[in-house]
């Protein structure tokens, strides 16, 4: 929306607070015949010509709420709040905007009045707004708002409370409650589960689903030939032990964060550190950090005592949104700011559409526009990524190194720091006077973010002599000063930081726009659930935040939170099945789908919060063991034709779904089988190799992207580089998602584009490569035991013989006609293997 339209739009709400004073609807008021013809005969005809098209009684046309065609209408107001001052008419908002003195509340919009209708209007508000009879209008009520009592009883809205498990009646089928639950809706339809899947089907699915790797053959082996009854639960807790779990499922977060390590839009800048924000995600993942401290440390990690590095690295989850280093309208940029934090925090930890409420009340939900701005409120401390473009901000980066080790450098580092001060003014200084005699243009472009060229293309070449001379000793100081790299033992990381103490204060934006202020809001709670307003400390001395996120976190991370243990299970549930109890995971309310197992899906976030049998809360590796240790998740994938006319979709959950491994475990498994994965975990990013037609596609080709060497960018994929402007063809072919906005689900596409790059890409015939010659070392000159590792590397199962006469008979086909040598036909044979249905789906 163009800004002058929303002002325009302003001002027209705030004429309707202009004229919101009332007289009691018992008494009527009385106006002389004088002021009745005044306004018949002169206001009547400037509200026709220039207001009534917009604020007359047709409401499919009413703009700002604001209806001029009776006095009622006008008494009652618009959209916004009061803005007439009835002791000093001449300073109301209304009479500003009708003068245009404030170039935020300009109206009409087509253009300032004429001075007299301008003196007509004038005269009329002073006199109390009379009209004609016919014009008085009904007492106009105001709207009742979007928080009914029926909005709420929604199901969202209410207290967890842990319903009872259903009586089935195959009882022994039931593991532990889940079942019940699920057979209970099963039976009701009169469907039966199908049988559970074969151990090795069941053991692959378990490690792709916890680690995202494939078994090996001699893992599953061991798993399948191990015949203990608590076999399956010693997999399940030595998956859970392992590393690798928090690779696999901090990635999942990573998701709904919208993580990337660049800043999008033009330049695309780097994020620095955002990789340690990464790595915290998959340490706390390992850790099982009860969730509830990993909510805490994300929002206001920042605001906990003491030293700890991984909640202030937690703050990062902050800064990972997209940033404009160079908006045409900085306020409304700053506001979309705390729009993309609004929107991730309301949708990642409560699955709610808060951001649907920016600009109007929400249409679905019972979350009036006052309730977004009391969010914003709580965020109002933090700062902007940056003021200017540079992007290593004393905003966004937090020295996290222990306290002895920053002693050691921190008195060089003032001095350096003083010293490229003490530069940078002298310098300034020499360029202030250059600018001086600049077209004003350039002098106006130098008061911004665009000083950088001024200085570059008209200040430097304009310098002289002695001048140029100094000038340029201090650059060529300043640089190298700035090239010296961190002290030993210091660790940054991106994070808030300086936040303000006593923010401003925030108000509701008439439709959205920060150029139309309306009320004043405080930090508070959403309406409808009845919260009293919550009480926000004075910051104590020395304090470098203003405290209102410790609120928010602490009643985010409350048991008695309706949102936050039903919308971290249902994440859960979903990346275990492929689709949640509630399918819409970021979204509860109205506008997303309903859940299909309420009663599980609040036994599961009431066993999450206080555990049945008293051990730890909030712990997700106890989650995830009971949900995999249920009978539902070790079902089959089979197919039954009368579930199938009954329940097609599979939403009562009579098998499991198989699904289709996602980028990252395309990518991972494709370097696991060939021999190629490095398990190096944590630290900097890696560059995988991009091929050049892709790198062709950006406008400096290979900018931002220093491919590693390849040892080291055969990383697993969850330490790639995400740059929002280019990244990994394999892993965005495969559904990996656009990290504008927190993802709640990867939709799977099955498009052309997948089968031809898994099979002409460059990675996948490397790959190949080093697959066939895997193979031709730990088998040589065995052909037929080639293919049939190959087989079992990819698949996990063993090739029956026909199979394995027919590959080699492939293998040979492949030698006789294109005239291949062995290493060649197997390498060929080796890309098939990575194009299988079999090596990319799971049962």
């Amino acid at each position: 929306m163009r800004p002058h339209f929303v002002r325009v739009l302003a001002a027209v709400a705030l004429a309707a607070a202009a004229l919101a004073f009332r007289t009691p609807a018992a008494d009527p008021p009385k106006f002389t015949p004088e002021q009745v013809t005044f306004f018949e005969k002169d206001v009547l005809p400037v509200l026709k010509q220039h207001c009534l098209k917009c604020h007359g009684d047709d409401p499919e046309k009413l703009k700002g709420g604001l209806n001029l065609s009776t006095r009622a209408g006008a008494l009652a107001g618009g959209d916004t709040g009061p803005a007439f001052d009835a002791a000093k008419p001449a300073d109301s908002l209304l009479l500003k905007a009708v003068h245009y003195k404030d170039e935020a509340y300009r109206m009409p919009p087509k253009g300032k009045l004429p001075d007299a209708d301008v003196a007509v209007l004038e005269k009329w508000v002073a006199a109390g707004l009379p009209v004609t009879a016919d014009r008085l209008g009904a007492e106009v009520a105001r709207p009742k708002g979007v928080v009914t009592e029926e909005a709420k009883r929604y199901w969202a809205y209410q207290p967890v409370k842990r319903p009872a498990a259903p009586a089935v009646k195959d009882a022994g089928w039931v593991r532990n409650p889940i079942d019940a639950f699920v057979l209970a809706k099963l039976e009701a339809k009169g469907l039966k589960p199908v049988p559970p899947a074969a151990k090795a089907a069941l053991a692959r699915r378990a490690y792709y689903d916890l680690l995202g790797l494939p078994p090996t053959p001699e893992q599953l082996d061991a798993f399948v030939n191990d015949p203990a009854p608590d076999a399956y639960e010693k997999l399940i807790d030595a998956l859970l032990a392992s590393p690798h779990y928090g690779e696999k499922w901090g990635r999942h977060w990573l998701d709904v964060v919208r993580f990337a390590e660049t800043n999008g839009y033009e330049r695309d800048g780097p994020k620095p550190y955002a990789w340690r924000y990464r790595d915290y995600v998959i340490r706390s993942f390992n850790a099982d950090k009860p969730y509830t401290r990993f909510v805490r440390e994300q929002l206001a990690g920042d605001e906990m005592p003491g030293h700890d590095p991984d909640a202030v690295t937690a703050t990062g989850f902050y800064r990972l949104g997209i940033w404009d280093d160079e908006p045409a309208d900085p306020l409304q940029a700053l506001f979309d700011g705390y729009d993309d934090i609004v929107a991730t925090a309301g949708q990642a930890f409560l699955g709610t559409t808060f951001n649907c409420a920016r600009c109007h009340d929400h249409k679905a939900d019972p979350i009036p526009q006052a309730d977004y701005y009391k969010l914003v409120a709580f965020f109002r401390d933090i700062k902007p990524y940056s003021n200017n473009r540079d992007v290593r901000s004393a905003f966004n980066l937090t020295d996290i190194s222990p306290p002895n080790q920053r002693q050691v450098y921190e008195a060089e580092l003032k001095k350096r720091e003083a010293r490229l001060a003490e530069i940078r003014k002298a310098m300034e200084a020499v360029e202030d006077e250059v600018i001086k005699t600049l077209p004003a243009e350039d002098q106006r472009a130098s008061e911004g973010p665009d000083r950088p060229q001024v200085v570059r293309n008209k200040v430097v070449p304009a310098l002289k002599g002695k001048v140029k001379d100094d000038y340029a000793a201090l650059d060529a100081e300043r640089k190298e000063l700035s090239k010296k790299p961190a002290p030993p033992g210091q660790e940054l990381a991106l994070s808030v930081n300086n936040c303000d103490v006593r923010p401003q204060a925030t108000h509701l934006l008439v439709r959205g726009s920060p150029h139309a202020k309306g009320r004043e809001v405080k930090p508070g709670f959403p309406e409808v659930l009845g919260l009293p307003d919550p009480a926000v400390p004075d910051p104590k001395p020395g304090a470098r935040s203003s405290g209102r996120r410790t609120v928010l976190a602490d009643w985010v991370a409350s048991k008695d939170n309706p949102f936050t243990a039903r919308v971290m299970v249902n994440r859960v549930w979903q990346y275990h099945f492929g689709r949640g109890i509630v399918p819409t995971a970021n979204d509860f309310g109205k506008l997303g789908e309903p859940p299909t197992h309420p009663e599980l899906l609040d036994w599961l976030a009431a066993e999450f919060a206080e555990p049945s049998d008293g051990g730890e809360p909030w712990t997700l590796k106890r989650l995830h063991r009971l949900i995999m240790t249920s009978s539902t998740y070790r079902l089959s994938a089979a197919a039954d034709a009368a579930n199938l006319k009954a329940d097609p979709s599979n939403a009562l959950l009579w098998r499991f779904n198989m699904r289709r491994l996602s980028g990252e475990e395309v990518r991972d498994s494709i370097l696991a089988v060939s021999g190629s994965l490095n398990l190096k975990a944590f630290g900097p990013s890696t560059y995988p190799k991009i091929p050049k037609e892709v790198l062709a596609g950006q406008s400096r080709p290979g900018e931002g992207w220093p491919t590693s060497p390849p040892d080291e960018a055969n990383r697993r994929s969850v330490y790639a580089h995400v740059k929002r402007a280019l990244r990994v063809p394999v892993l965005v072919g495969f559904d990996q998602p656009d990290p504008d906005s927190s993802c709640p689900v990867r939709y799977v596409t099955t498009v052309p584009t997948q089968s031809l790059g898994l099979l002409n890409g460059e990675f996948a015939n490397e790959q190949a490569a080093a697959f066939a010659a895997r193979l031709r070392k730990e088998l040589p000159g065995d052909l037929a035991g080639q293919v049939a590792r190959a087989a079992r590397l990819t698949t996990g199962r063993s090739p029956s013989a026909d199979e394995v006469k027919k590959d080699v008979a492939f293998v040979a086909a492949m030698k006789a006609k294109h005239g291949l040598d062995d290493a060649a036909a197997l390498t060929r044979y080796a890309l098939l293997c990575l194009n299988a249905n079999e090596f990319v789906y799971l049962d």
